[in-house]
């Protein structure tokens, strides 16, 4: 049995509101001062926010008493299509007709239409399962440009009663008679922990754990940024420690090949210093690309710890050059699942320990 909740935009308001209580968790509704509606979900281990009809963004995510999310510029979110307007969140959908940084050929916007999309419907769902209570965010959105694309995204967030991890979900159907080309990415971003140690199911070679060297046009990088580049192309293992020193400014970019479990999950972890860590998961199989982007500057302090993905994010064109665009059927829908969050010590020595035997072929 599942309850269905429609979400209202008149039921939002500067004042925070209980919409509904279940198990040992809540949801409630607010404003920003921006304009933007904001759902937050709490549980016994803590809280995230959401944008419901703003690309249903997890906007932040506070778990055992720590602040998963990056730190950014923005202290709330701005209600903007544009995605350098409104960066700052910790969960964003980019896609789905193009994706990554555009090149001189491409027309599509900085991680495409998806990460602010102005979301049709959204509705909460509340339920228990082998698992617990929950409370799950869903919606849809139709993307619609004549003579070119017609697609449904309807994505959807977890959050059990006594756990900090998030399960996303996303799906597509194309409404079109035609094939249609997409791209796909989950940007999340985590707040990285000074001398945290980056654990995961790939061996860290140059073959399998590749730096991007390209730079985008919006990069602006500083001295000795190139040779640090060529440092880690050579010895990817160096930044697997967090030390504040090392030269993540303005960014720097990954491509990692995962090793997987008997279940087709890969695993990455930011171990911290008390042992505990941020994590997340996903299938290669339904995400192929793994990409993994640090940005550490005096304005913003993120790891994109893990970024899975149908493809790399160096835009449509050079995307396209590579081979790594997919194709909707007519009227075919598709999938993509992942995990996300934070873990107990306790919890992070046993990903910990899958991940070893992962590696060693067990």
């Amino acid at each position: 049995m599942e309850t269905t909740i429609h979400l209202q935009k008149d039921a939002f308001s500067p004042f925070e509101r209980i919409l509904v209580e279940h198990g040992g968790m809540t949801a409630s509704s607010f404003l920003y001062p921006t304009g933007v509606h904001a759902l937050r979900i709490r549980n016994r281990r803590g809280e995230m926010v959401l944008l419901p009809f703003q690309g249903q963004q997890i906007w932040s995510a506070r778990f055992d008493g720590r602040e998963l999310t990056m730190r950014s510029m923005f202290t709330q979110p701005r209600a903007t299509r544009t995605y350098l307007e409104n960066y700052g969140g910790f969960l964003l959908h980019c896609g789905f007709t193009a994706m990554g940084v555009p090149t001189a050929g491409d027309s599509h916007p900085l991680h495409g239409e998806l990460p602010n999309a102005p979301y049709d419907n959204a509705q909460l769902y509340l339920g228990e399962d082998e698992a617990g209570a929950y409370i799950r965010l869903g919606g849809s959105y139709q993307h619609t440009v004549a003579f070119n694309y017609n697609y449904l995204a309807q994505p959807s967030v977890t959050l059990h009663d006594d756990t900090a991890l998030i399960q996303v979900a996303i799906a597509f159907t194309n409404l079109k008679n035609t094939p249609m080309e997409y791209m796909y990415l989950a940007h999340a971003n985590f707040r990285p922990v000074d001398h945290a140690r980056l654990v995961y199911s790939a061996k860290a070679s140059p073959a399998t754990v590749r730096v991007r060297r390209s730079i985008p046009s919006h990069i602006h990088p500083q001295p000795g940024y190139r040779e640090f580049l060529e440092e880690l192309a050579s010895n990817p293992g160096l930044h697997h420690n967090l030390a504040p020193g090392l030269l993540f400014d303005p960014e720097v970019v990954f491509y990692i090949d995962f090793k997987t479990d008997s279940a087709g999950w890969a695993h990455c972890l930011q171990v911290h210093p008390d042992g505990s860590a941020d994590y997340i998961r996903h299938k290669p199989a339904q995400l192929p690309k793994g990409v993994r982007w640090i940005c550490r500057t005096p304005d913003q302090d993120a790891l994109g710890l893990l970024l899975p993905a149908t493809a790399e994010p160096e835009g449509y064109s050079a995307e396209k050059a590579k081979g790594n665009l997919k194709t909707l059927g007519p009227k075919e829908r598709i999938e993509f699942t992942y995990e996300l969050g934070s873990l107990s010590p306790a919890e992070t020595a046993e990903k910990a320990a899958l991940i070893d035997r992962i590696l060693a072929g067990g």
